[in-house]
């Protein structure tokens, strides 16, 4: 593994690889819409002139910045850059609200290094051993993995429980528009083919994150003296710099919690169809249930659990290529792409790329970890321009948040019907949250609803319908208990209601700086 290291280290190429990929992937994190795995599809031209090591290092690098700058808009403006955030979009936002935006972001980016790099060490020291848990996984297994997420975004949604199934069951509904990946029968299309392959998903994100944001604040401008609008106060994030000292302090006091946080995105990062996404949520409701001091602000908790969703975030993107890179399963729709750039490559993933490339393998290691302590300064630098946001007049933002909205619901497929489908999910999502609804379970649902399908119909057809195929495995059985005590321990633990106060938001409806 030296040799490797200092092959990828002494490379020119891989350095310039790495820089251009983190800068490439902070940007497309940034714009609501431009998902990491749309960049990734875009990268994978430019890896075909690159040599192996460089293409990988540029592969890492992008997808690694891109999960910690889709905290950016999502902290300042609530609009979740990856599907990843959108499970913290309103601590995120409610510590924007309340001047604590600068501390907030560099508590991401030092949970996402911190989780990155503990994610690496699980893939360098646990790789071969963690690849033999994922083929126990059956589809009743992965059946009982995506009604944990679920459920876990129904509790955290703290004071209206019912609310949060609600949202759920509308993602889960959203899911099944377009043709059955099971029947292959066309649902709730109404005749409009554009329907056939189901709502998009990140149009319909785009939609209830962004437009109900710009909705929201269209009836909340304040007029000025000469009719035009205020700009917002600074959040303070223009400080990223001075709030590191106070991110790494909040990381090392609390090391059980930043290693619970990192193995749970590591175990449901190495599990195919999971990804960062149900990492997040799955990290949340535990730092949730998890407990805390009394004594303990209450700002102080809400940064502890954004920490940890971050931390799950980052080291879920290494996990995800343990079955990759061993099994040659795709543990997400990025290292499915990768598994197409190995192969152009004449790298053919499988047990036996580690007797025939351990350059390769090695230098991979190394590249995680490369690519996670550039994030570091690059990250900085990110922040420092994200914190400009807030500084211009709304009556100039809410354009500009629109037109990236339109442009990223548009660049998806190229289409004007998915335009359409942003700017109705836009409206639903203002309903939604004049109604109290929590917006976060509703992507969730959207998002597992088609696995969680084809997961159920696998195991009843394979056991003639009979119900006792979901627990006939000993590793199903402990999902379902931890489904069981996840639903005890939240409808035991009693629910304060803080009315809007100092705690983390009440809801999604009043929580964005935008909204203050």
């Amino acid at each position: 593994m030296v040799e490797a290291a200092g092959q990828v280290l002494l490379d020119p190429v891989v350095w310039l690889a790495v820089i251009s990929a983190a800068v490439y992937g902070v940007f497309v994190g940034a714009v609501p819409g431009l998902t990491a795995t749309m960049a990734m599809a875009l990268l994978v031209p430019v890896t075909y002139w690159l040599p192996p090591l460089p293409a990988l290092a540029a592969v890492v690098t992008m997808v690694a910045c891109a999960i910690f700058a889709g905290d950016i808009p999502t902290i300042l403006l609530r609009i979740p850059g990856t599907p990843a955030s959108a499970a913290y979009a309103d601590i995120g936002s409610g510590l924007s609200a309340r001047g604590k935006a600068d501390l907030a972001l560099v508590t991401a980016l030092v949970s996402s290094v911190a989780g990155g790099l503990i994610g690496a060490a699980v893939l360098i020291v646990l790789g071969s051993q963690l690849a033999q848990v994922g083929t126990l996984f059956s589809p009743s297994e992965h059946f009982w993995l995506y009604v944990l997420g679920l459920s876990c975004a129904v509790v955290v949604s703290r004071d209206a429980p019912g609310r949060g199934a609600l949202a759920v069951l509308f993602g889960l509904l959203v899911s099944t528009v377009g043709l059955s990946a099971v029947h292959a029968q066309s649902r709730f299309t109404l005749g409009n083919p554009e329907l056939y392959q189901g709502i998009g998903f990140i149009p319909a994100m785009i939609g209830l994150f962004g437009v109900s944001e710009v909705l929201k604040n269209l009836i909340t401008l304040e007029v000025g003296p000469e009719g035009g609008t205020e700009g917002i106060p600074p959040a303070g994030s223009n400080r990223p710099i001075r709030s590191l000292p106070l991110g790494i302090v909040r990381l090392m006091r609390r090391p059980l919690a930043v290693l619970r946080s990192s193995a749970i995105g590591s175990l449901i990062g190495m599990l195919p169809g999971a990804g960062a996404d149900v990492a997040s949520w799955v990290s949340l409701g535990v730092s949730r249930r998890s407990g805390h001091d009394p004594r303990t602000p209450d700002d102080e908790a809400a940064l502890d659990r954004l920490g940890d969703a971050t931390t799950a975030n980052s080291s879920a993107l290494a996990g995800a290529w343990i079955p990759a890179l061993i099994l040659g399963i795709p543990g997400d729709s990025v290292t499915a792409i990768v598994i197409g750039v190995l192969m152009m490559k004449d790298l053919r993933p499988g047990p036996e790329i580690f007797e025939k490339q351990p350059i390769i393998v090695y230098g991979l290691y190394t590249i995680f970890l490369l690519a996670n302590l550039v994030l570091l300064p690059i990250g900085l630098a990110a922040i420092k321009a994200g914190g400009l946001v807030l500084r211009v007049p709304k009556r100039i933002l809410m354009p500009v948040i629109l037109l990236f909205c339109v442009l990223g619901a548009f660049a998806i497929n190229g289409s004007g019907f998915d335009v359409g489908v942003m700017l109705a999910f836009g409206l639903i999502g203002f309903v939604l949250e004049r109604r109290g609804v929590p917006l976060g379970p509703v992507v969730l649902g959207i998002i597992l609803g088609g696995p969680l399908e084809e997961r159920l119909i696998q195991v009843l057809t394979a056991s003639d319908g009979s119900p006792w195929a979901f627990v006939d495995r000993w590793p199903a059985r402990v999902l379902a208990g931890a489904w069981v005590v996840l639903l005890v321990l939240g409808l035991a633990r009693p629910r304060r209601r803080s009315g809007g106060g100092r705690g983390e938001p009440v809801g999604s409806g009043n929580s964005s700086r935008l909204s203050s």
